[in-house]
């Protein structure tokens, strides 16, 4: 048993209001995220329009809010055109930005009839690599004008009479990235987004838009590319965007296990920028911070060994890219992140766990009649989606330290709070590799707790992973014991993610 943990929740001391946004996921026309993924026209349980309702299921009980869609790398070089019109007339693509083979089956209408049914709100993406203002405009214009426009009339022709009334729009994507199609500087994509923006507010007041912020922390234009994003796009755009993936080294699993301290730094650090800029830019106003791609990846294999071999190869139709299987300690990460984004809700505004299905999804398939299941990082998801609301309460943690390679020295238990009404949910991720831990949760009067808890499985280890055939790691009871004045006692086990909801008590 290591230290002991004490954790005091002080319901008076709270914070911003946990937006219901952070709890979004992505959608990218990319390996089989979509085809063989969300739409499998073959599948048993295949709708009308080819959607599995096994996988429309399991985005529903995940909780995600919003939808990013259609990318992404993908948008950087997209036709929306192609995706819109009967079925049988859309054009055959090369997509350059995955090497596959574009059918364009699914588009702007299929899918925002399966967002609709999934209960997410679009968030559309615009492409700002091969195309631009006029493209952007022309999207918008068919998507939200009610009628009497060639492009309005266009789309119900196609079957939508009323609006998509789509609200969030992405103004490109990781257009700092050398590897993007149409890659920029900060002032040519600065400039682009202004302009895109600009004219998008003439044609919907009503939008939302999300400029691209730096493709990751270590971008060696990091800092100067959200400077000069910024001071170009001032006074039009309401977000600017955080893409941030984590993944373990073998040798320092301490510091995979500490990627919400790298998160919460990055955050902080767009944020400083953010109020810089604003201080000295006329009508700089408010920006929210969108993290539109987070997630666990085994990146030093895409990049070394599977990317090198499908870009080679030919241009095939949905192949299997990065569908890494999810463990036990990527469960407790993607909990710590979520714990992290949480307490940072003042400043984030949306957030999109990347992505949704199959390309490193918390929900996997199989084709030609197969299953749909659950990975690891599925259960801290939708456990801290469907209880996270209200206000923020960062609590006081005293109790085991961790040192890290990376990120220096952390708490061994990573800990926030919510209150919504007479009700406080706590989210503790346990990052010790060896030893449990004994907890004093400090709450005051509360009554009807409940606690689970996402951890190693009985006989397995740190890598276990759930499968089509079974899935052993899922969320298992707590037991907590209720002392005086609200004090819960509970074991965490060594590596484990843990959420606990009681009733506050006057």
């Amino acid at each position: 048993m290591s230290t002991p943990t004490r954790i005091v929740v002080d319901r008076t001391a709270v914070g911003a209001v946990v937006p219901r946004r952070l709890f979004g996921s992505f959608v990218e026309h990319m390996g089989r995220c979509v085809y063989d993924g969300i739409h499998s026209p073959e599948h048993p349980s295949a709708d009308a329009d080819g959607f599995r309702a096994d996988v429309l299921e399991l985005v529903r009980e995940l909780g995600a809010t919003v939808v990013r869609y259609p990318g992404g790398n993908f948008v950087s070089g997209y036709r929306w055109e192609d995706g819109v019109g009967p079925r049988t007339d859309r054009p055959v693509r090369l997509d350059a930005a995955w090497h596959s083979t574009e059918t364009n089956q699914v588009g702007l209408h299929e899918f925002a009839t399966w967002a609709d049914a999934a209960g997410v709100e679009l968030m559309e993406a615009v492409n700002l690599g091969t195309r631009g203002v006029a493209e952007a405009a022309d999207l918008l214009e068919y998507a939200n004008h009610p009628a009497g426009t060639a492009l309005s009339e266009r789309r119900r022709a196609n079957g939508r009479d009323e609006p998509f009334g789509i609200r969030l729009w992405c103004l490109g994507n990781e257009m700092d990235g050398p590897w993007q199609i149409g890659h920029k500087t900060a002032d040519e994509y600065g400039r682009l987004a202004a302009e895109t923006a600009r004219m998008m507010r003439f044609i919907d007041p009503t939008v939302e838009l999300v400029a691209a912020g730096s493709s990751n922390h270590e971008m060696p234009t990091f800092g100067a590319w959200e400077r000069g994003v910024l001071t170009h796009t001032a006074g039009l755009i309401d977000h600017i965007s955080v893409h941030a993936y984590y993944e373990e080294d073998p040798a320092d699993p301490a510091s995979f296990l500490a990627s919400g301290a790298a998160l919460d730094r990055y955050i902080g650090d767009v944020a400083d920028i953010i109020d810089e800029v604003g201080a000295t830019t006329p009508d700089g106003g408010t920006v929210g911070i969108s993290v539109d791609e987070w997630n666990v990846w085994n990146q030093t294999r895409w990049n070394e060994v599977d990317k090198p071999r499908v870009f080679t190869g030919d241009w095939p139709i949905a192949p299997r890219l990065i569908e890494d299987d999810y463990t036990v300690t990527d469960a407790v990460v993607v909990g710590s992140l979520l714990i992290t984004l949480i307490r940072r809700s003042e400043r984030v505004s949306m957030a999109n766990l990347a992505q949704l299905v199959n390309v490193i999804g918390p929900i996997r398939t199989e084709p030609d009649g197969g299953a749909a299941w659950r990975q690891s990082t599925f259960h801290p998801f939708k456990l801290t989606a469907e209880a996270a609301s209200g206000r923020v309460v960062v609590p006081l943690v005293e109790g085991a330290t961790i040192d890290t390679a990376r990120h220096g020295t952390v708490d061994a238990v990573d800990a926030v709070a919510t209150i919504d009404g007479d009700h406080v949910s706590v989210f503790l991720a346990h990052r010790d590799l060896d030893a449990p831990t004994e907890v004093a949760l400090e709450l005051g009067a509360i009554a009807d707790v409940e606690a689970v808890v996402v951890t190693i499985p009985a006989g397995g280890d740190r890598h276990t992973t759930n499968s089509a055939d079974a899935e052993p790691v899922a969320p298992a009871e707590l037991p907590v014991s209720v002392g005086d004045n609200g004090i819960l006692r509970l074991t965490l086990p060594a590596l484990a993610w843990a959420r606990i909801r009681a009733r506050l008590v006057d």
